[in-house]
């Protein structure tokens, strides 16, 4: 593994920016078995080594090693109620990694079940129940996440339109498409003009 064979286990790790916005002291206030990692930069990183001496802070990672770093905790805990979706949620799941996170945007939107993740409104608990989670179940949620999935996703949602409004709304999309080429093929034919001319 990417983590030192010394280092407790459980490990429950934060990847993501490290800034008060994201809420991560919720995550190192926990009283929790294992070790604690936080994966990542950003302007509270010093202030946050300072105050939890015991917390291993390993730097920005990307890659390959990011994905080590995923894959290698046993839980991804996103304690963030600010973001909109979290796709660090994804990044986690996509490694086989179960998730834990309150309810608020982002975990509430994707991990209800799923048994990729545990949201709840005490974090402590939740990491602790994510622990008995599948990693299996996590990677089978980031596959539904791929992209053919959400374009089928989209067009399902277009489906309960009406069926010649949903017509007219994909030929107003092509004739837009076509409209754009012929600009760009006007533009195109000026400039070569403009050029020709000098």
């Amino acid at each position: 593994g990417v983590y030192p064979t010394d280092l407790p286990r459980p490990i429950f790790a934060y990847v993501g920016r490290v800034a008060v916005e994201k809420n991560i002291e919720a995550f190192l206030k926990l009283e929790l078995p294992g070790s604690k990692v936080i994966v990542g930069g950003g302007p509270a990183l010093e202030e946050l080594k300072e105050k939890y001496p015991d917390t291993t802070f390993t730097g920005p990672k990307f890659g390959e090693e990011l994905a080590r770093h995923y894959a290698d905790a046993d839980v991804f805990v996103f304690p963030s109620f600010t973001d909109t979706f979290g796709l660090v949620i994804l990044e986690a799941a996509a490694c086989g990694t179960p998730v834990a996170g309150f309810v608020a945007p982002g975990p509430q939107d994707i991990l209800p079940n799923t048994g990729a993740g545990i949201v709840d409104n005490d974090l402590q608990k939740a990491c602790l129940e994510a622990l008995n989670l599948k990693r299996e179940d996590a990677r089978a949620l980031a596959e539904r996440y791929s992209w053919r999935a959400c374009a089928e996703d989209f067009r399902r949602n277009l489906e309960p339109l009406p069926k010649e409004r949903g017509r007219r709304f994909w030929h107003k999309l092509a004739d837009l498409r076509k409209r754009a080429k012929e600009r760009r093929r006007i533009a195109r034919e000026k400039k070569a003009a403009q050029r020709a001319a000098k």
